[in-house]
């Protein structure tokens, strides 16, 4: 079959379609959609899945067969389209998706972890239709901690749509649950801004000075989150990452899939006296040092070289080849649980991540050392 209800993915599905089709099966809150097989689909046969499905737009994303392993979590390096409305809108989104392994940063990613035959061998990608879920609050939840692999349940969360979460766009609520007595411990991040679906699409909004100075999420919701996210490390085996979404109060599982590159306890770094230029979220173990390279946009990208430490404002997928050669990322925006923490963590280089002032701290080509593990930069090497 060329298209398959969300309930009935199999293995052939896709890793994301057919881990959420084993959470529905076993009664957890997922948003119902369908899975298509082949973007030659005919589109008649798509048009009678999407007037199913509730809600007025839907999100459509990869579930490639390569995607969401154990090993390559391919986060951010495969397309995601929020929004779409009406069938050619739908249509031209599964098209995009189905053939977003093959583009140059999903290759790229491939190169690095050494995995390229398991998406150039994949002539298109399976690709999941959902209702998007228009969320009040959302975010990402990690049954262990990715830094420590330590018994704690990590979670980010920000205003609006999950995207700003995934993203790096904003500097998200970071909340630690850690057992046997479930103690909950937040900090609050700036959450400057979210996104929502409105009537003429996505539009990315300034949060009210109230609502930053605030948690997204009530106490009493991050203990259904914490209870949520182990029901799904019971069903699905090993250490989950879950993306999540409240409307109205209700929480829905967007994603679940294993967490990759869990870090071990570490000695904190030996920063000794030096007094830090800049601090922020540690989002990839480790230390290291050389020059800071500065990069505003795409057009700085030639700048940087390998054993640089990459200082940007946020990144997208775009950036992940920088990755490559970066000894350390730094970022002014985004929390542990965004993509270019995870793609630095599977990358094996420290990152510090929501470290607010970095751009105007830091001196272009000044050597500074990167301490991931406990989030700091300081001037000069060793």
């Amino acid at each position: 079959m060329s298209v398959v209800p969300l309930v009935d993915a199999g293995p052939a599905c896709g890793r994301k379609a057919h881990g959420l089709a084993s959470l529905l099966r076993a009664g957890l809150p997922v948003p119902d959609g369908f899975v298509v097989t082949d973007p030659a689909v005919d589109p008649i046969v798509v048009a009678e899945h999407l007037d199913r499905l509730p809600g007025r737009a839907v999100a459509v994303r990869s579930s490639g067969l390569a995607e969401d392993s154990a090993t390559a979590s391919y986060a951010g390096q495969l397309e995601t389209v929020l929004g779409a409305r009406g069938l050619d809108e739908v249509l031209a989104a599964v098209r995009r998706c189905a053939d977003s392994p093959h583009t140059d940063r999903a290759r790229a990613y491939r190169a690095h972890l050494d995995l390229d035959d398991d998406g150039d061998d994949e002539p298109t990608a399976p690709v999941l239709v959902q209702q998007l879920v228009e969320a009040d609050h959302a975010g990402v939840l990690f049954t262990r901690d990715p830094r420590t692999g330590a018994d704690a349940v990590v979670i980010n969360a920000s205003w609006g749509l999950g995207e700003t979460v995934v993203s790096g766009a904003v500097i998200p609520d970071e909340v630690i649950v850690t057992p046997p007595a479930d103690t909950v411990r937040v900090t609050i991040g700036a959450k400057q801004t979210r996104l929502d679906l409105r009537e003429h699409g996505l539009v990315r909004s300034p949060v009210p000075e109230p609502d930053r100075a605030r948690s997204c999420v009530p106490v009493g919701e991050v203990l259904r989150l914490v209870a949520f996210g182990r029901r799904c490390e019971n069903l699905l085996g090993g250490a989950q990452d879950v993306e999540w979404a409240v409307r109205d109060g209700r929480i829905w599982l967007l994603q679940a899939r294993p967490i990759t590159a869990l870090g071990a306890p570490a000695a904190l770094g030996g920063q000794g006296s030096a007094r830090p230029l800049a601090t922020g979220v540690p989002g990839s173990p480790g230390r290291a040092w050389g020059p800071a390279r500065l990069a505003r946009s795409v057009d700085d990208f030639p700048r940087v070289r390998r054993g640089d430490v990459l200082v940007c404002r946020t990144t997208d997928p775009a950036w992940t080849p920088l990755f490559r050669l970066a000894a350390a990322v730094v970022t002014e925006t985004g929390g542990v649980l965004s993509h270019a923490a995870i793609v630095a963590r599977e990358f094996g280089i420290p990152a510090v991540v929501g470290a607010g002032e970095a751009m105007t701290r830091l001196t272009d080509g000044a050597v500074v050392t990167i301490d991931g593990t406990v989030g700091t930069i300081t001037g000069g090497g060793g």
